[in-house]
């Protein structure tokens, strides 16, 4: 989404964030339908196949609904919405690759391809959630400032207030954070 784009949605979801993180149920209610889209994009940029962006942003959606009291409103709304987004795509995609790996594997299957193994696009969101994956394992303090900057775009003073550290930590975070992915996707193992 383009700067001037996002400043348009802003003041509204945050007033609506506001109020609903105080208990308006109109709020609530409003926030959730003006975000959808929104969230439904940044899912697709997570997730290739279109059916599972739209569980994750299900997902989200009663994320936002449940934890909404837990938005204290010391960033905006959209950073805290995109770590939400973050979290529940990353969990789906976990849940994704469990699914597959508990069931058989077809002999003779005449279905199309799946998009999702056979698209380049696909295959480097795929990729890039592996390594996410690996690197949460290996490292996992430097998932967030990947995550905040390179997945979800935020800039770099934002990134770093809502991963909780230091411009200059964070920046050394994401430095080493990209270091360690690089090769892993570059392999794709």
């Amino acid at each position: 989404m383009d700067r001037s784009r996002a400043e348009q949605l802003v003041p509204p979801a945050e007033e609506l964030a506001r109020g609903a993180a105080a208990g308006d149920g109109a709020a609530l209610e409003e926030l959730l339908h003006a975000i959808r889209p929104e969230v439904l994009r940044r899912c697709g940029r997570f997730l290739p196949c279109r059916e599972d962006a739209e569980e994750a942003a299900q997902d989200v959606l009663l994320q936002v609904a449940r934890r909404i009291g837990t938005f204290e409103g010391r960033s905006r709304f959209s950073t805290w919405l995109h770590t939400v987004v973050a979290n529940c795509c990353r969990q789906k995609y976990r849940e994704l690759k469990r699914r597959a790996a508990e069931q058989p594997v077809p002999v003779h299957d005449d279905r199309q391809a799946d998009p999702r193994t056979t698209s380049v696009i696909a295959g480097s969101r795929l990729d890039l959630l592996d390594a996410l994956d690996r690197l949460e394992r290996e490292r996992p303090h430097l998932v967030a400032p990947l995550v905040y900057r390179d997945i979800c775009q935020l800039d770099y003073a934002e990134a770093a207030e809502r991963a909780g550290v230091p411009l200059g930590t964070f920046k050394s975070r994401l430095h080493e954070a990209r270091r360690q992915v690089r090769p892993w996707l570059a392999d794709g193992s």
